[in-house]
């Protein structure tokens, strides 16, 4: 079921995009971008508090995932999300580095205080896509990435996550709502343990963004992956993880925003028997700017 509604998610979004875009340019009279440019997007600096709700918590304390071990309490976390942007008229290269972090620290009634983590993620990524067609007011190509996660400290007993993913596939992106939507195979080297995994997968991603007014924007970040092989057995590798973020960005000053925002998180491990699930509602302080090189 998860599955379906991954996709259905993805639909839903590009319907609603051609329904409601105000000036849809056909790939029939579009002309092509020609100028190359070299940009430093800071897409978000932000700091963000929340209320966390953990299902099936106890079953996965042992998970390098930390966002499904967590205690549902009130959590602060930092985020940084920057990209370099090299943009040419048939292609474009992305680098980018997001790094989050958060903790909940508990002071109980008996007993000591205590400090939780409730995210903890460094991606570093390279990302190349082709502009081979016209799609409304979309690029589309193939593209291809690679990327190295890891993490600011190891969960509970779990050793620290050390993933190298690639991933290869076709790619919608650029456009006035949708910034990218993509279908890609996926390859892990997985080196989180002392005898190394390599894993393959599927993903559909999507980066999403919707004006409402003036001042005020809607958006959506989201990923499903779904594992299909791995090398050898640990109880802790996903069969698959679902990603969902949506934000209401409302512009305060300058480059200062506030946003309401929901997270969703949910996976099931090869070991469990059941999924766990991580969903977080909150507020996010966020500083955003973007200078030409």
């Amino acid at each position: 079921m998860l599955k379906e509604a991954a996709l259905g998610l993805s639909a839903a979004i590009i319907l609603i995009s051609s329904a409601y875009a105000e000036d849809e340019i056909t790939s029939d009279n579009r002309p092509r971008n020609t100028e190359t440019s070299f940009r430093a997007n800071l897409r978000r600096i932000a700091l963000e508090a929340s209320s966390t709700e953990v299902k099936n918590a106890k079953e996965y304390q042992n998970s390098p995932n930390s966002k499904l071990s967590a205690d549902g309490e009130t959590m602060v976390k930092g985020v940084f999300d920057f990209v370099l942007e090299y943009e040419r008229p048939k292609y474009q290269w992305h680098n980018s580095l997001f790094m989050e972090y958060g903790e909940t620290k508990l002071k109980p009634a008996e007993g000591p205080d205590t400090t939780n983590e409730t995210s903890d993620k460094i991606l570093i990524t390279s990302d190349y896509s082709q502009k081979i067609w016209l799609y409304k007011d979309m690029d589309v190509g193939p593209f291809a990435s690679i990327g190295y996660q890891t993490e600011f400290k190891p969960n509970e007993d779990a050793p620290r996550t050390k993933t190298f993913r690639g991933k290869s596939g076709i790619k919608l992106f650029n456009g006035k709502h949708i910034k990218e939507l993509y279908l890609a195979a996926v390859g892990e080297l997985d080196l989180t343990y002392s005898r190394e995994d390599t894993k393959s997968a599927y993903e559909i991603g999507l980066r999403y963004e919707y004006p409402l007014r003036e001042g005020v924007k809607f958006e959506v970040e989201s990923y499903f992956r779904d594992y299909l092989t791995y090398s050898s057995y640990e109880a802790t590798d996903f069969k698959y993880e679902f990603s969902f973020i949506s934000r209401m960005n409302v512009s305060l000053i300058e480059k200062i925003s506030l946003a309401p925002y929901v997270q969703y998180f949910r996976a099931e491990d090869r070991g469990s028997g059941t999924y766990g699930s991580n969903f977080m509602i909150g507020i996010s302080l966020a500083y955003s700017n973007i200078w030409d090189i």
